[in-house]
Parts: C-alpha cells; structure tokens; sequence
C-alpha cells in the first residue's frame, strides 16, 4: 500500500508507541490521585507539557491538553465569546473575522455564533487560494472585534497564511481583539515560534495524529493573560481549565512525537517539498487539462491538490485504491452530494474541474519510490477515465465545456426539485 493521505492522518511512530506503551501498563494510575505512583505519572505529563512548551516558544502554563484540534478551536472559539470581551464603552464586542476556506472545526462554530447574534465576517481567496491582506485590514474593527481565526495552512491545497504578519496587524490595530490560529496541518512542518514571530498569536490549536502520534489528543496554547472560559466543565484538571481525566499515554505519545520532528524538521521538509515537487511536475507534464490548487501560493512541503478536468474524484479514487494508493478529494461528491469542496468553490476553480479534485499529502515516511510508482499510475487513470466521460471529447483532448455546464445544471436543478427530508 502506499499512503498519501497523511493530512487526513499519519501512521503513529515506532518511537511514540513505545514511549506509550508503559502508560498502558504498569503507569496505569489516575494522575490526580495522591499515592506515589499517581504522583509520578503526573510528573510524566508535566514534563510532557514543558517538552511540547518548549518546541513552540510556549511557557508550561500556557499547554492545555484536549482531545483534538476539533475540541481546541471549540474551546478558543466559544471561550473566547463566554469570557465577554468589552469594548471601551463597556458593550460586548460581537464582531468575529475568519476566512472562508476554514476547516469546518472553524467555519461551523462561528456560522452558530452568527444564529446566535455575532456578526461574521468571512473573508475571501484568491485562486491561489490566498487572502489579500487589505481585505483583512479592512475588516478589522476597532472596539467592535472580538476574535479573529485564521488558520496556518490549509488542510486541503497546503497554501500558508501569513499568520505572524496578520497578528501584528491585528495588535497594532486593537491590543484587545484576540487572534487565534488553527495549526493543526502546520505543526512540525512549518515553524512555530509563539515567543518571536508568532508572539501577538494569542491561541494556537492542533492535533497529535497529524503528526505521528495517535488519534484522541491535541493540544490549545492560550497565551498568558488572553481571557477565555472552560469549555468543559466537572474536574480541576489542567489547572481548572479542562475537566477530565488526562489521557496520559496519548499525551506522552504526542510529546514524543514533537519531539522527534523537531529532531529532523529541516531534513523532513526539504526531502517532502522535492518529493512533492517531483510528483506536481510529473503530472502536470503527463496530464493536460490538470489544475494545481495553491500552486501559485507558497504551501506546506508535503501537499499537492489537483483537480483533472472532466473526470470525479471518487473515481478517482477508487481506481486508486484498487492500484493500493491512498489519497483523498476534497470534494463532497464521496458522501453522495454535488456540492463541492468549499475551499475549491472559494478559490474560484473551473466548474469542469472542481469535482476532479484529489489531495496527495506526504509524510517523513514516504518514499521517492512510491512517489514514482502513483506519478506512473495516476495519468492512466485519468486517461481510462476520460474515455468514459460524457464530459470529456476524446478526438479533440479537451473537456467538452458545453456539455459539462449543461448536465451540472441539470443536476442541480434535479437537486432543488427533490422534496427534503
């Protein structure tokens, strides 16, 4: 098998499960309790925390452990607008900025603060999948924003926001607008210096399985002083900030993992970005009427999204998979619906394309062999495909435009037509 869907989830590290797997055995006691042995595990955590702390410029107090990104951007989001922040005339500021290719962790969290009287604003891309800092500037509200959310990169075309220029804008602006930022697909790729560069970035959340360590922890740096309330409530754990019993081998695990990018960040980076280069060349070179999504914007090392004109993603797919190579669509057309993604509508791509859209996302254990082996495989797929597309015109190798818009609004008037429910 060959996997290329590593911004989905990673494979969890030798090295990880084996620093969990005492935790899992003999270390099986409740961090709270009192007894010597509880104490000693909760001293693993706490070293754990200063580790993790340590690799992003962080203080110790400033980790709290979570489930998930998913749960950290909940906890920013909601905890920042029940923590009430004022303007100068003591009113509530109910003003939010985010953009629209946010991972739904994001989008949907906000879009409910809306139904519930916040106004919203969600700022554009270009085709490249890139915000104009001027649109941002523009937004911004003096005495009226709350919390701006802007995510480190993007979890399908891998495109970088320029996070750390954002957020000193954001400060220089209004001191009290607190900025927060998802790096759940940049942790470890890309940078992270929360005491320099990042330093006006007042929550940061990611997630341990994009990284080599398992599913079921992640992390929320909240900078020292940024008003926030709990979002889970019943337990003094994590100095009051999160109830629950820590999961302390997944905590353990994600340090470990941490640790071991750091160990090799620039070697990894460089081997991804010329792996992936090498892939995006390859096919572009192989297959015509093949768009790059992000590929005029600077990205993470390990991501490539194509969208192959006149053709589907999940059949795409599913020709992968029985090659036994994994990868992913951003398009919703896997879950039986024609809306596509809503990173790609927002970056503008051709309608004949949009539903043609696949994500290749590598890791350090990717081979240049196995990146040879899909640059093979996949423009045949895609030829096979083609073939058999009512959307594509065989004897001029070129997407039939006419007959794809035609059939697209046929489809989406059948869609609007069906009774719901």
């Amino acid at each position: 098998m060959i996997y290329l869907d590593n911004n989905a989830t990673t494979r969890v590290a030798p090295e990880v499960v084996e620093a969990m797997l005492p935790f899992l055995t003999d270390g099986y006691f409740n961090p709270s309790s009192l007894y010597a042995p509880a104490e000693e595990v909760h001293r693993h955590i706490e070293e754990a925390r200063a580790s993790i702390a340590r690799a992003i410029g962080a203080l110790p107090t400033e980790v709290l452990f979570t489930s998930c990104a998913s749960e950290s951007n909940n906890t920013a989001l909601f905890g920042a607008v029940q923590a009430g922040g004022l303007n100068s005339r003591g009113e509530p500021r109910r003003h939010i900025i985010t953009t629209a290719v946010e991972h739904p962790a994001v989008l949907e969290v906000v879009r409910r603060l809306r139904t519930l009287g916040y106004d919203v604003t969600e700022l554009p891309v270009n085709r490249a999948g890139q915000l104009d800092p001027a649109d941002f500037v523009r937004a911004l509200r003096p005495d009226e924003t709350l919390i701006v959310s802007i995510m480190h990169a993007n979890n399908e075309t891998g495109v970088i926001f320029p996070v750390s220029e954002l957020a000193r804008i954001t400060k220089q602006t209004d001191e009290a607008i607190i900025f927060h930022t998802d790096a759940t697909q940049s942790m470890t790729k890309l940078p992270i210096d929360l005491a320099g560069e990042m330093k006006n970035v007042d929550l940061l959340s990611f997630s341990g399985h994009k990284f080599h360590a398992p599913k079921g922890v992640g992390a929320l740096f909240i900078r020292r002083g940024t008003p926030l309330r709990p979002f889970l409530y019943g337990g003094h754990q994590e100095g009051g900030q999160r109830a629950g019993t820590e999961n302390v081998p997944y905590i353990i695990g994600m340090a470990k993992a941490v640790e071991l990018a750091a160990a090799t960040h620039s070697e990894d980076a460089q081997r991804m970005t010329a792996l992936r280069d090498r892939l995006e060349k390859r096919l572009v070179e192989s297959i015509p009427y093949l768009e790059v999504n992000g590929g005029g914007a600077e990205r993470m090392p390990n991501t490539l999204n194509v969208a192959c004109h006149a053709v589907e993603g999940e059949s795409l797919l599913m020709s992968l998979a029985e090659a036994g190579i994994c990868a992913s669509s951003g398009s919703a057309c896997t879950s039986g619906s024609l809306e596509p993604s809503h990173v790609l509508r927002a970056m503008a791509v051709p309608s004949t394309a949009i539903h043609g859209n696949l994500r290749f996302s590598l890791s350090r254990y990717t081979t240049e062999e196995q990146i040879d082996t899909v640059a093979e495989v996949f423009p045949k797929i895609v030829a096979s495909l083609r073939q058999l597309s009512p959307f594509w015109n065989d004897h001029q190798q070129r997407p039939d435009f006419s007959s794809w818009q035609s059939e697209l609004e046929k489809k989406y008037a059948k869609d609007q037509a069906a009774p719901e429910g």
